[in-house]
């Protein structure tokens, strides 16, 4: 049974991320803690009563490719259509196109109570976010009016398509095509892998995010382009046409995050699937990387929701389970395994990396809030250079405690933890893949000591050591 940590959360985002800064700014006046706190309580509330629920459901039902088409597990299309109702889809999108335009550190404390409820249900609205972040920051007048409303109301999802068969992490490799067709729009054709929620029945369309090169692309990663590829054409008055070439060929059988299809998709076996630009020819990868850089984060805020998940059933258990007898018991029979010396630091540990990990995350999203709305341009940088540094830590340290916290867990649980019946073997399962994906934890370190360790001749990590 999931409870969100509200006290904790609030806590962290005032008294250690730095909350009352952000609400300090111009131009934030409306962001109270009256209004805060009242976000935070209906999502904890969603979080337990119809997200965490379905975590076990979709473990057990994994999603399917059916007649060409992915049928998600039971409950889970009811589930997002009551949190897109709820406007939860809408947090931080432009107020423009019908997002609530709040801060990242509301958006990461409500993502941690839905990734702890079910990880494998929250990456559809994680990934359609980073979506909505590229098409907002590099998308054309007319994408934007296009499809930002419906995916930042949650009726539309998006997806990120980068990975190919013979390039993963490595995107020098990238053999996606694309072909201009003449009236502004291209021809797709290739393959991709690991596509999370590629396809599903949870909403009417799906726009991918797709990386491809042109006939004339320079090698390597600067000849790289992004394009919005829809399942569905869209029509001039925002009804949907004909189906695009766009098609599923499987779902992955996986470790962990069953509920959440993986899935290989093929662009072009009839021709040609039809994309539209995002940002200019070649630049495609500093678009990808806006929708990373979101995803990064998000990512570690996985790992977060993993391990508070783990670490509250393990308390739970080690309060209930009663084995042997405590130093200095007065019990006529056994006590619960949570007064013995070695179960107290297993949970003192489990705690302490999880309070770490949200005092990490929500750091990192705090630098993101400022680095928008800071007054000037130097403020603006320090933030911009904070969050680009606090990427990697948060996302590699955050994804490594959600696997530790995990482990620790099904050690707690000891031989019923070993056994799918408790569910504490689930939540190892689920978080292993999150320090693999979205740049592994490898290449993490690449990025904070190559790239961010040395920004501004190293002050900013000297000023984050200071602090």
């Amino acid at each position: 049974m999931y409870r969100a940590p509200l006290s904790e959360i609030v806590f962290t985002l005032k008294e250690v991320a730095g909350l009352g800064q952000l609400q300090a700014q111009p131009g934030q006046e409306e962001l109270s803690d009256d209004l805060i706190e009242a976000i935070l309580g209906e999502a904890a509330k969603f979080a337990e009563e119809e997200i965490a629920p379905l975590n076990r459901v979709g473990d057990e039902n994994p999603a399917q490719l059916i007649d060409g088409s992915v049928k998600t597990s039971p409950g889970w299309k009811e589930a997002y259509t009551s949190w897109r109702q709820g406007g939860w889809s809408a947090l931080t999108g432009d107020p423009e196109y019908g997002g609530q335009g709040l801060p990242n550190m509301l958006h990461v404390a409500v993502f941690e109570m839905w990734n702890a409820g079910s990880m494998a249900f929250t990456l559809c609205p994680t990934l359609t976010t980073g979506a909505v972040e590229a098409i907002e920051k590099h998308g054309s007048p007319e994408l934007k009016a296009k499809y930002l409303e419906k995916l930042i109301s949650g009726e539309w999802t998006g997806t990120m398509n980068l990975t190919e068969p013979q390039a993963g992490s490595d995107l020098n490799a990238l053999r996606a095509k694309a072909e201009p067709v003449g009236d502004g729009s291209y021809k797709i054709s290739g393959q991709k892998i690991f596509i999370t929620y590629g396809d599903h029945d949870m909403t009417d369309n799906v726009v991918h995010l797709v990386l491809a090169r042109l006939p004339d692309a320079p090698a390597g990663t600067r000849g790289i382009s992004l394009f919005a590829v829809p399942k569905y054409f869209v029509n001039d008055d925002g009804s949907l046409g004909e189906k695009n070439d766009v098609t599923v060929a499987g779902v992955e059988h996986k470790l962990g995050i069953h509920g959440s299809p993986t899935c290989t998709m093929s662009f072009g076996d009839r021709g040609g699937a039809i994309g539209w630009l995002i940002g200019e020819e070649n630049r495609g990868l500093a678009c990808m990387f806006t929708m990373m850089n979101n995803a990064r984060l998000a990512v570690g805020v996985q790992g977060l929701g993993i391990a508070e998940r783990a670490f509250q059933e393990s308390l739970a258990f080690s309060l209930d389970r009663k084995q042997g007898r405590g130093v200095g018991s007065k019990t006529d029979g056994m006590d619960p395994i949570a007064v013995h010396p070695d179960i107290k630091r297993t949970l003192l540990s489990m705690k302490s990396q999880t309070q770490v990990a949200r005092a990490i995350c929500y750091a990192c999203a705090h630098a993101l809030d400022m680095a928008k709305v800071a007054p000037d341009a130097d403020q603006k940088k320090f933030w911009a250079e904070r969050a680009g540094l606090l990427t990697p830590i948060a996302k590699a340290l955050s994804t490594d405690f959600g696997v530790d916290v995990a482990s620790l867990g099904i050690q707690i649980h000891g031989g019923m933890g070993f056994i799918e019946e408790t569910g504490a073997a689930q939540h190892l399962r689920d978080a292993r893949i999150a320090p693999i994906y979205e740049g592994t934890n490898g290449i993490q370190s690449i990025d904070l000591v190559m790239r961010k360790l040395p920004m501004s001749g190293g002050d900013q990590v000297r000023s984050l050591i200071a602090e």
